[in-house]
């Protein structure tokens, strides 16, 4: 699986008002790239697994909100560890719009800082920390959300884009 990452550094923090790590990554429509997007505002967020409870509001919420989002020139993609064949299938199921980003090896994650430590039940493990990156048309972040909670949270990206 192709994903790329430009930052050196992996391990940094992302903070609002700086640079925005740069990437490409493979959707089911191709090759996307953070570059791809100058001139627009990104919305960027990474969430654990396609076809799971959580993941599925957030990305339906999303997809319904799309026409908002375009009218203040912003795209959003999704990222997860998941395959381009799962997403595909997860958008074919939910009947998604918005573009999903594979990041199997991790690159991205990393260079975004949302793998990490996590644990359910009581079992410690690794994982995908549910994450929404603002991202403006010169490629700032100019908003960050981390950990998101799923209820109400397109609403307040929304929110922050009119603001």
């Amino acid at each position: 699986m192709f994903v790329q990452c430009l930052q050196a550094d992996v391990n940094m923090k992302l903070i609002e008002g700086k640079k925005a790590p740069a990437f490409t990554g493979i959707t089911r429509k191709g090759s996307v790239s953070l570059k791809d997007y100058k001139g627009k505002n990104v919305v960027l967020y990474f969430y654990p697994r396609d076809n799971t409870p959580g993941c599925t509001v957030e990305a339906i919420e999303f997809t319904a909100a799309q026409k908002d989002f375009t009218k203040e020139n912003t795209v959003i993609l999704g990222v997860s560890r998941d395959t381009v064949a799962s997403h595909e299938g997860f958008c074919k199921k939910q009947s998604l719009t918005i573009d999903l980003i594979s990041d199997e090896d991790l690159t991205i994650h990393k260079a975004y800082g949302v793998w990490g430590d996590k644990s359910f039940m009581g079992r410690a493990f690794k994982g995908t920390i549910r994450s929404t990156f603002l991202i403006n048309e010169k490629g700032i972040i100019t908003k960050i959300w981390s950990p998101v909670k799923v209820k109400d949270h397109v609403r307040k990206v929304l929110q922050a884009l009119t603001l």
